[in-house]
């Protein structure tokens, strides 16, 4: 099976070759999970102290780790072939179904499956199912081999539909659906200013500066010289970015996840259904319409991943740091980074096996 390097790029299976965050990079994000949990654990005071100073709704550390991981991979697109992207149409009508029809319907159904007599964390699984993913998924689809373009351009859509419709959605999965169905509502006050503002922190700012470092830097000394030079040294920041955030991420959740662990683990059981199931759905989706490896994988993982940040911010502000809502939203990544991690390696088993090497680009 082939290795993904730091830099996004197959390596051949020599471990020699390789550096020790690629050698043992699932080690690693583990590793920065159980960091996380027992600094949150034994030093409470620390959530409060990294709460008080954020950008947007999420803690300053968070959104600075988020900044770093994606800056490295956004700088890594070709944007003058985007227009290949726009133009496949069974890619983008996939995308918007599979985000904002099915995933937010099968995340209700497994709320409400598994979690019936739960309101609180049902209600936080629904604002995670709506939250779909802007930031992580970028990460886990260089990972993979996947294709960068099409990653940024579906990024870049799920971002302006969660602009417009996540208050519309919220409104639609807590109180209206509920009702029709004879079940019990709640209500999800949420600002699309605020969800605006989050876009445009996490998916603008790096997004800007990748586009500007590339024409610049092949401007100034060509393309050959930055693919060649520059992107293998600021490749590797994506990664550190990453298990920074989730040192970080894990350290503000840490008491609550530790301290209410059989709540944690009926709130997980969905949620791995959820990622499981909404990947390989949309891998076999993927590949059943004739979309090569790369466009298969990035769909998959576009629809699997969840935007977090957004998911936690909106429970906090709307029902409180404390409350179930919050826990809820808190135990997501808990799961999705472990499960996609486990899934990039997954697609690469997939990728030999399904396709020719002239059709995993097409």
């Amino acid at each position: 099976m082939a290795i993904i390097d730091a830099t996004g790029s197959t390596a051949p299976p020599v471990v020699a070759r390789l550096s020790r965050l690629d050698r043992f990079l699932p080690a690693w994000i583990g590793l920065a999970m159980l960091a996380g949990l027992l600094l949150g654990r034994l030093a409470p005071g620390l959530g409060g102290a990294l709460e008080a100073v954020s950008l947007g709704d999420v803690s300053l550390p968070i959104a600075l780790g988020l900044l770093v991981m994606m800056y490295p991979v956004l700088a890594k697109v070709r944007y003058d072939r985007l227009h290949t992207v726009t133009g496949d149409r069974r890619l983008l009508v996939s995308s918007l179904v599979l985000n904002w029809l099915l995933g937010p319907a099968v995340m209700f159904a497994l709320a409400w499956v598994f979690l019936a007599d739960q309101p609180a964390y049902r209600t936080g699984l629904i604002v995670v199912g709506l939250a779909r993913c802007i930031a992580m998924v970028i990460i886990w689809n260089d990972l993979a081999g996947g294709d960068r373009e099409a990653a940024a351009v579906l990024v870049a859509l799920n971002s302006a539909f969660q602009v417009l419709v996540f208050g519309l959605l919220g409104w639609f999965y807590l109180s209206v659906l509920p009702g029709w169905l004879g079940l019990p509502g709640t209500g999800l006050n949420v600002s699309g200013w605020d969800i605006a503002g989050n876009v445009l922190i996490f998916l603008g700012i790096p997004l800007a500066a990748g586009y500007l470092t590339r024409r610049l830097g092949e401007r100034a000394r060509g393309r050959s010289w930055y693919e060649t030079t520059f992107l293998p040294k600021v490749g590797p920041a994506a990664l550190y970015g990453l298990l920074f955030t989730i040192v970080i991420l894990f350290a503000l959740q840490g008491d609550a996840i530790a301290s209410r662990p059989w709540d944690v683990a009926r709130i997980a059981v969905p949620l791995l259904v959820y990622f499981t199931v909404m990947w390989a759905g949309s891998f076999v989706l993927g590949r059943s319409i004739g979309l090569g490896y790369q466009r298969t994988t990035t769909l998959a993982f576009t629809a699997a991943g969840n935007n977090f940040e957004l998911a936690i911010a909106v429970a906090i502000a709307t029902f409180g740091i404390t409350s179930g809502q919050a826990l809820a939203g808190a135990v997501g990544p808990l799961i999705e980074v472990p499960v996609l991690v486990a899934l990039v390696y997954v697609s690469l088993a997939l990728r030999r096996r399904l396709w020719s090497t002239t059709e995993q680009r097409v």
